[in-house]
This record gives structure tokens, sequence and C-alpha cells, in this order.
């Protein structure tokens, strides 16, 4: 399981003259954070600076940058990370656009700025859990509906599918490894009245 982002966030701030835009996106890959930091790039031209951090760690792919673009070293891109790292997230990449108002920020001022419109863009962009999950079949005569349906929405379950004919079936959702527990649970509370086929996993 881990945490990233819904979809993209923006948000922007002014501190003494000088405009800060924040861009958040998950990113499933590095390459994907390379190119939306590009697109960005491409977008704002303009800019003083497009200050980028990203984290990819899926489980199997891992990898952490950041870039100052041009900001005195560690007062931009880093605070920007660490953001993100903060935040719990993974599958991330942030962009700070910034357009020079004429005064300076100084060291601490910059990383206050940078940090603020990262976060402010990820909470804007919302954050979601992603987890492998299972799910089974469970068909069963109507009288045992409630009973069916109590048990597996009590405990962690979610039915995803319905089908209504001489049985009632069920497709059921579960985090991974808690499938088959409910399985026997709902066995047992329908004292084996209930047919059971486990499925597939997937990410959600």
């Amino acid at each position: 399981m881990y945490r990233t982002l819904k979809g993209i966030g923006t948000a922007e701030l002014v501190v003494k003259k000088s405009v800060f835009i924040g861009y958040a996106s998950p990113a499933s890959s590095e390459e994907e954070a390379k190119s939306f930091i590009g697109k960005i790039k491409a977008h704002h031209s303009d800019a003083t600076h497009n200050v980028s951090a990203y984290l990819i760690n899926d489980g199997k792919n891992f990898a952490v940058r950041y870039d100052d673009d041009g900001e005195p070293k560690g007062s931009a891109g880093k605070p920007v990370l660490k953001v993100i790292q903060n935040k719990g997230l993974s599958n991330v990449v942030v962009v700070v656009t910034r357009y020079f108002g004429g005064i300076k920020l100084g060291y601490g001022g910059l990383v206050k700025a940078y940090s603020e419109a990262a976060s402010l863009a990820i909470e804007n962009a919302g954050i979601v859990e992603v987890y492998e999950t299972e799910r089974f079949e469970v068909v069963f005569s109507y009288n045992l509906y409630q009973a069916v349906r109590e048990t597996v929405e009590g405990n962690g379950g979610k039915v995803v599918g319905e089908d209504y004919g001489e049985l009632v079936k069920f497709i059921v959702e579960t985090r991974k490894g808690e499938a088959e527990p409910l399985m026997e649970l709902l066995t047992e509370k329908t004292r084996g009245r209930v047919r059971l086929r486990p499925l597939f996993m997937r990410s959600v």
C-alpha cells in the first residue's frame, strides 16, 4: 500500500511580489515524472525558475530526484521533495514555477515559499491510498441477502457487482489477504449455504 495523489493539483501564491505557481501530479514512473516536468517548463518557458522534485516508489521501482533550477543550492528543490516525503507520498511529481518580483527573499524565505506552494498544490490534488485487492464471487438464495451483505460490508468487504436471477450473485472486493477470512466468515454465518469462488487481484 502507498499514498499518492488523486489527480493534478495547482496553487498560486505571491511572496514579496514574486509569484509561485505549484503543480502536483501522480506519476507511475520516472519517465512520466520527467514528462510532466517538461510540460510545465515548456508552458512557463518565460519563468525565472521551474523547480521540481519527484519520488517514485511502487514496490518495484524507486527514484528520487530534485532540481533547484538555478535557485541557491538546497533552497528550492530539496524543500519541495521534503514536502512530498513528509506527507508520506509516493509516485508523485511536483513543479513550482517562480516569476521573480524584484525583491530577494533570502534562503529561508525561498525554502518557505517553495514548501508552501508545493504543499498547497498537493492538498488541492487530493491524497488517496493505493493498495492491492482481491475479489471473489458469492452466490446465495434471496433469504440470505441481508446476512450476506451485512457480513461483507461489516468486515472490510465491498460489493462491486450484483446479479439477480434465480439466485443472487455478488462480486466482493477486499484488500489483499482479507478475502479468504471473509469467505470463511460468510460460510460460518450462513452455515455453508453460499457458493464461493475466488476471482483475481488488482491494484486500486
